[in-house]
């Protein structure tokens, strides 16, 4: 049985399992053997426009900020606007890091989507796609490792994130019928003492003369793999095991997840925190050829701030986020990658304009905001409107497949493209609202 038809029959069977391991392989969501043997040949198929962009970074804001309290102040907000290192923009003071870097950062604050919980809400944001019963869509990531393929041996497509922390949310942001070849490598918490991926350290009983003997090596691997070849087929795990391990033993793969590498006072800047820590794995992850990372080291809808929402963004949510994305778009550009990797700071929508019984704010699709920069992406600017109360669009609404488009415009994606479903139904990439394909947001690229 070929893998890609396997995997559509077993999907949630796999997902459950205990994968196959090797030594002491064990990847919190897809084995990094089993990525690598439903990768198959992940390279872009067809050749892709030059572009800038190289990558992505999504600092992930699950629970869905206040636009009113971060990118689109309001009078209706309880925190004061402040100025920007851009002329004529300003945003929260709870974001006084950011407001120094606004150059090179743009806000939409007219984005407006068609979702209002969080399960769907989610879906939508990181598909383009609201919830099918009969269909899953391929997320953002997804599509990019696809059309970008693989650098320098590392994965296309990594998030943070174990599945605790995300109550069934992993799915939304996984390859759906383009294959799992297309799916993330999934690394747990990089704020935890000695963090370390399990898949890129060899077992203390497995010497490294051991590993590298061809026959020790079928050994292992052949002990291993029959213990748990009903989980896949057997004949095609020994050419992707050795691709895992040769990953294991490349020292360029496991340097780029090895954070003792940074210096403490880096890893300061970013902060002593799940997010910060997160953020400057991801930074690490595109340094070294990965080409899309999502960052998301809240807890779990941490940015649902149904109540005490003036507490909530100015005592734990923005800090650790005025922190991060500062100290990223100044790092990015003393490295030389800002032109090259594009960040997106986003939730699945915003909040309510109007404070509820418990002083906090409910979900809000109608309007909303978000920033981006970087991979060419122009800063500096601010795209649509919202009315006097951050309620409603006033002016420049935009889609989720127009953010798509203009991101896969930035890393050189044909935004028009559609895949084929297994039952021949076309998709698209940048799908906006009523089936109609987005539209790349031309002041930005």
């Amino acid at each position: 049985m070929r893998a890609s038809h396997y995997f559509s029959s077993q999907v949630s069977t796999l997902l459950r399992r205990d994968f196959l391991r090797v030594g002491g392989l064990s990847l919190l969501g897809l084995n990094l053997s089993q990525y690598l043997a439903f990768r198959e040949a992940t390279a872009a198929t067809g050749s892709v426009p030059k572009a800038k962009a190289q990558s992505c970074i999504l600092l992930w804001l699950e629970g869905g900020p206040s636009q009113v309290d971060t990118w689109d102040p309001k009078s209706n907000s309880n925190f004061k606007p402040i100025s920007t290192n851009v002329e004529g923009i300003q945003i929260s003071e709870l974001l006084p890091g950011v407001a120094k870097h606004m150059d090179k950062l743009s806000i939409i604050r007219s984005m407006h989507t068609e979702e209002i919980d969080h399960p769907e809400a989610a879906h939508y944001a990181i598909t383009g796609h609201r919830p099918n019963p009969a269909m899953q869509f391929p997320s953002l990531g997804s599509i990019m490792a696809k059309e970008l393929g693989p650098r320098n041996g590392l994965p296309a497509y990594v998030r943070h994130g174990g599945h605790e922390d995300w109550k069934g949310y992993e799915k939304y942001f996984g390859p759906a019928f383009i294959g799992p070849k297309y799916a993330p490598m999934v690394v747990p918490d990089p704020d935890r003492k000695n963090f370390a991926v399990p898949d890129l350290s060899l077992p203390k009983e497995i010497s490294l003369e051991r590993i590298q003997d061809r026959r020790s090596l079928l050994q292992i691997v052949d002990k291993i793999c029959r213990q748990k070849e009903e989980i896949a087929d057997f004949s095609s795990m020994d050419t992707f095991t050795e691709q895992a391990l040769n990953m294991i033993l490349a020292p360029g793969v496991k340097e780029a997840f090895d954070l003792s590498q940074e210096n403490e006072k880096i890893k300061d800047a970013y902060g002593r925190h799940g997010f910060g820590q997160s953020v400057l794995l991801a930074r690490r992850l595109v340094e070294h050829g990965c080409r899309f990372v999502t960052a998301a080291g809240y807890k779990y809808n941490e940015w649902d701030s149904h109540g005490k929402n003036d507490e909530a963004h100015r005592d734990k949510l923005c800090p650790p986020l005025d922190q991060a994305l500062s100290t990223l778009l100044e790092d990015l550009e003393q490295r030389g990658l800002l032109e090259s990797t594009v960040v997106l700071v986003m939730g699945e929508f915003g909040r309510t304009p109007n404070i509820n019984p418990i002083n906090g704010r409910d979900h809000w699709s109608n309007c909303w905001s978000l920033a981006l920069g970087g991979g060419g992406i122009k800063g500096g600017q601010i795209i649509g409107a919202s009315d006097d109360r951050g309620a409603q669009v006033a002016a420049g609404k935009v889609t989720i497949g127009d953010l798509y488009a203009t991101l896969f415009k930035a890393l050189g994606i044909d935004w028009e493209k559609t895949y084929m479903t297994p039952v021949g139904r076309p998709i698209k990439l940048a799908n906006s609202i009523g089936d109609a394909t987005g539209i790349p947001i031309a002041s930005l690229i």
